[in-house]
């Protein structure tokens, strides 16, 4: 054999390791796993995608949970044990396995090179956000028929209330900057999963990103496909009981209207997109995989 044919052999397999994955073999990874991801049978994909939505949802039930009745505590304590419990939404999805809209926004990696082409990137973002909806809708209709909202006295339920409130007084932009914001961290989470070797991995790399960008206040599509609704049934549907408890009256929440949920979800799911899939997505396969391309 010359030195030509040796050259012309392809590098043997890197040995088997434990360690976590270099960022340029994460880059490759997400880049393969997006086309594969894209290429998925519709009804799996959307069946995928609606266990994500109920599964964000959880951890939005969670964090509701958390931060009901924690007045006496600083307000930055308080936003931190809401993130630290809705981190069981994400870490349901990549350990469990799910599709989620935010984390999919990385398929602009595998788009960049090529691998799949826009229409497919599109399918998948579309059916993936349709099943997040459902899923998300879904849970918070449960959520609310079991009267879960009634608990502690009503506290849980007015903090739906209030936190659906909060999002809704958002006005467009301030809402897709929130959004970009929120899907750095989630992707960047992601990303260190893609990275990670065990279970104990994994989970340790979605913790800090999801509670610091839940502890912001930053604005994430999927999670808001369960706080507003939840929120929207309680107006509706609550028993007096209920109200009388809380201490609240429907009327205190005019704001919280289907055209409000759609006022704060278009332009937060833009953000979303361009946090995840330009300022994460772009920015890592502009670095590591511009020029294999």
């Amino acid at each position: 054999m010359d030195d030509r044919q040796l050259h012309d052999r392809p590098p043997p397999p890197p040995a088997p390791s434990i360690d976590a994955l270099l960022p340029q073999d994460v880059a490759q990874k997400a880049d393969a796993l997006g086309a594969t991801k894209a290429r998925l049978a519709a009804p799996k994909l959307v069946t995928l995608a609606v266990l994500a939505g109920a599964f964000i949802a959880l951890g939005a039930v969670f964090a509701t949970v958390v931060s009901s009745g924690t007045d006496g505590l600083p307000w930055g304590v308080g936003r931190l044990l809401a993130g630290l419990v809705f981190s069981l939404g994400l870490i349901l999805v990549l350990v469990g396995g799910a599709e989620l809209f935010t984390g999919n926004n990385l398929m602009v990696m595998a788009w960049a090179s090529r691998h799949i082409s826009g229409l497919e990137l599109l399918r998948a973002w579309a059916l993936v956000y349709l099943g997040n909806m459902i899923g998300g809708l879904g849970t918070a209709a449960l959520v609310f028929l079991s009267g879960h909202h009634t608990a502690a006295g009503g506290a849980v339920g007015a903090t739906a209330l209030s936190i659906a409130a909060a999002k809704m007084a958002l006005g467009p932009v301030e809402a897709f900057f929130l959004g970009i914001l929120c899907n750095v961290l989630v992707c960047l989470a992601v990303w260190l999963c893609l990275g990670a070797r065990t279970t104990a991995d994994r989970i340790l790399a979605i913790i800090f990103p999801v509670a610091a960008f839940v502890a912001a206040g930053f604005e994430h599509s999927v999670a808001n496909m369960y706080f507003i609704p939840v929120a929207l049934l309680i107006k509706w549907f609550a028993a007096d009981g209920f109200w009388a408890a809380a201490q609240l009256a429907p009327v205190q929440f005019a704001g919280l209207t289907i055209a409000g949920f759609l006022h704060n979800l278009v332009p937060v799911t833009l953000g979303n997109m361009v946090g995840g899939g330009g300022l994460v997505g772009a920015v890592y396969w502009f670095v590591y995989l511009r020029e294999r391309r």
